[in-house]
């Protein structure tokens, strides 16, 4: 017979581990009932080296509590291949983050790279999947939950592209348009492909820390145009408006924007 603390060091788990497989009677350790004490046989120690075993492989208590009632071979295997599909499943979640989490970083240093600065560059093809009125149409919020590709399936605004069509006398229309960058070209496509080979590209900061909450659509418009003007490019009359970044100083946010304008 052997203390909780010898069985413990034995087979490397902690005494807490131990009293919890007791608690949920995956063993049941002979118990003292002068001192207390638990007494832990040979019958005992293979029990947990068993409940061991199949958490190794990460099979849950509740499972485990099942298996110990009665479990065929067929039932074990059908239960591995339960936790296999959910790793499986984890692993593409997984790699869908990673993805995700690569993609921001590059957001980081696009912001650094490029805010107030202004080179041309290729708009890459997106997918048009739906429209809202206006980011603060909550009630709209349905169609990004649809149609944006979130892992969490909550509701963020990266999904989001505004749209400014513009013309000399100022702006004539502005949309929100829910969007899929289109990657894989064999993957089915739905909706309104939108792309242009040659844009002025640039970051700007939006938000209350720096802007104090006022609108800066007259200064990016005349800031472009300028743009345009000095490098003897003619703009097609659209903006394209990403959200890339947000982050806080002082309490207020600082919004980093993306922006594409086409030009011929």
């Amino acid at each position: 017979m052997y203390t909780i603390g010898q069985v413990a060091k034995f087979l490397g788990v902690s005494r807490d581990t131990l009293k919890f497989y007791e608690e949920k009677k995956l063993v049941k350790p002979k118990q003292n009932m002068e001192n207390g004490y638990r007494k832990y046989n040979h019958f005992d120690i293979y029990d947990i080296t068993t409940v061991n075993f199949y958490r190794e492989v990460d099979i849950e208590i509740k499972k485990i509590q099942e298996l110990r009632k009665s479990k065929s071979i067929e039932g074990i295997k059908s239960l591995l291949e339960e936790k296999e599909q959910e790793v499986l499943e984890e692993i593409q979640y997984k790699k869908l983050l990673l993805k995700k989490l690569q993609t921001v970083k590059e957001d980081c240093e696009k912001v650094k790279q490029f805010l107030g600065e202004y080179i041309v560059k290729e708009m890459k093809p997106l997918e048009i999947k739906g429209e809202i009125e206006h980011f603060t149409a909550f009630d709209e919020y349905e169609t990004l939950k649809k149609n944006a590709e979130n892992l969490k399936k909550a509701v963020t605004l990266t999904s989001l592209r505004r749209v400014i069509s513009f013309n000399e006398e100022g702006i004539i229309d502005d949309k929100f348009f829910v969007v899929r960058k289109v990657e894989d070209v064999d993957k089915e496509i739905e909706g309104e492909i939108r792309s242009h080979p040659k844009c002025i590209y640039t970051v700007i900061e939006d938000g209350r820390w720096s802007t104090g909450g006022k609108s800066i659509d007259h200064n990016v418009e005349a800031s472009l145009r300028k743009v345009a003007k000095d490098k003897g490019y003619e703009l097609l009359g659209l903006v394209y408006i990403n959200q890339l970044l947000t982050t806080y100083e002082d309490g207020l946010e600082r919004v980093f924007l993306e922006i594409y304008a086409p030009i011929k």
